[in-house]
């Protein structure tokens, strides 16, 4: 499968912020986030603590940014042209980046009901993620393919939520075909069904 990264023209990072959320990103999976230091992303990435905290004030910040820029890939919606191959398309981006990053997510998942300030990024984060779910069943509202009166609020939390909890969670990595019988057997009938 082949995985779109947003373009670097909606990055809000320069390459060298970049370089050092993805040490972040290293050093989280490495310590978790009680042992993260700035100073210690500082001397990994060569910088100073200046330069990061210009960017980032808190360590809470750095940590949500490298997260996102770490999902940076899946932010933009596909555009196969159908709602199954779009929801296809984005579960199986979902799934590979889960498992790369699964413990970069069960370390945020863990700091954010102790950290309130990174709780309030994650919700933001969240909503980004929502909007995205939102473009791929709005396009298929456009394309005539479901009924805007199909889409419910709990649709937008099912493939993410499945996934992300099949992999951070059990451990046990969804497959290709985990995703299509989420999709066929799940996700479709229920936004396409008459009421």
């Amino acid at each position: 499968m082949t995985v779109t990264s947003a373009p670097d023209d909606l990055c809000p990072w320069s390459a060298r912020e970049r370089e050092l959320l993805t040490v972040t990103l290293e050093l989280l999976k490495e310590h978790g986030y009680d042992r993260l230091t700035v100073d210690g992303v500082a001397a990994a990435g060569r910088a100073s603590k200046a330069t990061l905290y210009r960017r980032w004030p808190t360590k809470a910040e750095l940590v949500m940014a490298a997260f996102s820029e770490g999902t940076r890939q899946v932010a933009v919606a596909p555009e196969t042209g159908t709602l199954r191959g779009d929801l296809l398309r984005l579960g199986e981006t979902i799934a590979a980046h889960a498992h790369s990053h699964a413990s970069t997510i069960r370390a945020v998942l863990v700091e954010v009901s102790r950290n309130e300030k990174l709780n309030e990024l994650m919700q933001m984060f969240l909503e980004q993620r929502k909007a995205l779910m939102e473009q791929v069943l709005s396009d298929a509202v456009d394309r005539g393919e479901i009924t805007r009166s199909a889409i419910s609020d709990d649709i937008y939390d099912v493939l993410p939520g499945y996934l992300i909890y099949r992999t951070v969670i059990t451990g046990r990595l969804p497959s290709k075909r985990t995703v299509h019988d989420l999709v066929d057997n799940m996700l479709l009938p229920s936004l396409t069904r008459k009421n």
